[in-house]
């Protein structure tokens, strides 16, 4: 993650928006292994490339710990979930290619053109459909990143309660698994929308899940990985109060 770094609160570094992520035209548009069949690199670098800019009139954003972002080799994203911002907004601050596991009424309308060829994976809540789990799990085997809202959908982003998929994934795939929170991006009940409200991530330390045990160990896994971010969001409130 680059940037300039400025000092924070005592735990964490702070690291500024990246700057804008190359443009789509240095890369020719030829299939990627760290993004599913269908998926137009070109596209996808250009929505990372318009995300990493186009919240700065609007948001006051900050990446704590960006540097634990690994650069290269598998990785499942997780993070919290309060807005509709969140995922674009990631998408252009980690610095590489990253395919989310969207819910399927995200696919309507333009977006039902535009989504897949940037790479996002459609995901039918509720209902048995192991396709985009086997294209994550190309993508990660690809060496790619994949971002998950273990929670499932929008809410307070405390985590309280996680679903499997981004533990089984890591489990099936050997990747890393990468905690990341964001406060901010939801307005508070009652408040009035603030000019540029600020917006905070904080990355947590990369770990591992360990594989086999069954049902029994995909569901230690997927409290290892709740635990984990509820922790963060612990941890980035305490540095949001510190700082006002």
């Amino acid at each position: 993650m680059t940037g300039t770094r400025e000092h924070a609160a005592p735990v964490s570094r702070t690291v500024r928006l990246p700057q804008p992520a190359r443009g789509p035209r240095e890369r020719r548009d030829v299939p990627a292994s760290d993004l599913p069949p269908g998926a137009s690199p070109r596209l996808h670098d250009l929505a990372r490339w318009v995300g990493s800019w186009c919240f700065r009139p609007v948001l006051r954003a900050r990446v704590h710990h960006g540097e634990r972002i690994p650069g290269s080799g598998p990785v499942v994203l997780v993070a919290n979930h309060t807005a509709f911002v969140d995922g674009p907004l990631l998408l252009g601050l980690v610095g590489r290619r990253m395919v989310f596991l969207t819910k399927q009424e995200m696919f309507r309308g333009p977006l039902a053109w535009l989504l897949p060829r940037i790479g996002q994976l459609a995901v039918r809540r509720g209902v048995p459909d192991p396709a985009p789990l086997r294209a994550a799990v190309g993508v990660l085997r690809g060496g790619g990143m994949v971002g998950v809202f273990p929670e499932g959908t929008r809410g307070s982003g405390d985590v309280a309660a996680a679903q499997h998929g981004a533990a089984w994934l890591a489990r099936a795939t050997g990747a890393t698994v990468l905690p990341v929170v964001a406060r901010g991006t939801q307005r508070a009940a009652g408040l009035r929308r603030r000019f540029r409200p600020r917006v905070d991530v904080l990355v947590g330390e990369p770990l591992t899940v360990a594989p086999g045990g069954g049902r029994a160990g995909l569901a230690t896994a997927t409290e290892t990985v709740r635990a984990a971010l509820a922790g963060l969001v612990v941890e980035l409130d305490e540095v949001r109060s510190n700082s006002e």
